[in-house]
């Protein structure tokens, strides 16, 4: 019997309170076959989700919502809605001080603050650091992501607050380790860009100053999915452990038996 291909959605839903949903489902690897439909799915925060929202997305069949925010992040935003009978594993993949300075300024800063800390790139470079950063010190975190994954994981849905930084590399990482063309991993990761997915930047001034043409275009940078940023992380892989294989044999103790359940959990069966 030929094997029923999974068919894409027909539309994507429109959440009112979950930004940047989507199903990661039909992105090709290099050896011919896809991502399946309704395995794998990214967002961010579930904290806002409505009840319409949960509701969708308790009729995805999730079994574990991973959230890479950490206790600052939660403080923020709240703990995501409880979806009946879906896992909520937290794992952090930055420190909840990594960095409070900085985002106080962005959210409270005034201009000349701004600029001090974010003009003349240094707002693109340190969003190029944090990926490196992730990729080189967050092995055991992505480790165990990728363990549950091929465990007992599936349907998944990864979430950080934006769902593009923290939530965009470990889908990035589950990709790879599945064998999905870098390409495609950017071209999912770059729709992060899309307006009705950005995250709704948050500062303590909302009047027209605070809110300016001149303040919005320094924070930018932040808020951007940039194909600079996820290639920053690829060349990590490449300076520190020399290829994907050994990223994912030595650096996330995946095994060749590991790997080859995640393609059966996350992929279609044609070759």
């Amino acid at each position: 019997m030929t094997q029923q291909l999974p068919q894409p959605p027909s539309t994507e839903p429109e959440l009112a309170g979950v930004r940047n949903f989507r199903d990661v489902g039909g992105l090709p690897t290099v050896d011919g076959r896809r991502v399946q439909y309704g395995r794998l799915f990214r967002s961010g925060h579930l904290a806002h989700a409505t009840e319409s929202d949960a509701a969708f997305l308790s009729s995805l069949g999730l079994h574990t919502v991973f959230d890479f925010r950490n206790a600052a992040d939660h403080k923020l935003e709240g703990p995501d809605v409880e979806l009946p009978g879906v896992r909520n594993l937290n794992i952090p993949l930055s420190d909840p001080a990594d960095g409070a300075e900085f985002w106080k300024m962005v959210r409270d800063g005034d201009l000349a603050q701004l600029r001090s800390i974010l003009a003349d790139g240094k707002a693109a470079g340190r969003m190029s650091a944090s990926y490196r950063m992730i990729i080189k010190e967050r092995t055991a975190e992505h480790s165990r992501v990728l363990h549950a994954l091929a465990e007992d994981s599936v349907p998944a849905l990864m979430h950080c607050a934006a769902g593009k930084d923290r939530a965009g590399l470990s889908i990035a990482v589950s990709l790879l380790a599945v064998g999905v063309e870098r390409d495609a991993i950017e071209a999912d990761y770059l729709k992060s860009n899309d307006p009705h997915r950005r995250y709704k930047v948050r500062r303590s001034d909302s009047s027209p100053a605070g809110m300016s043409p001149e303040v919005m275009e320094l924070l930018s940078p932040l808020f951007d999915a940039r194909a600079e940023y996820l290639a920053a992380a690829f060349d990590t892989i490449e300076e520190t452990w020399g290829g994907t294989e050994r990223y994912l044999s030595e650096g996330l103790g995946i095994s060749p038996e590991t790997r080859e359940r995640l393609r059966e959990r996350l992929l279609d069966g044609s070759v």
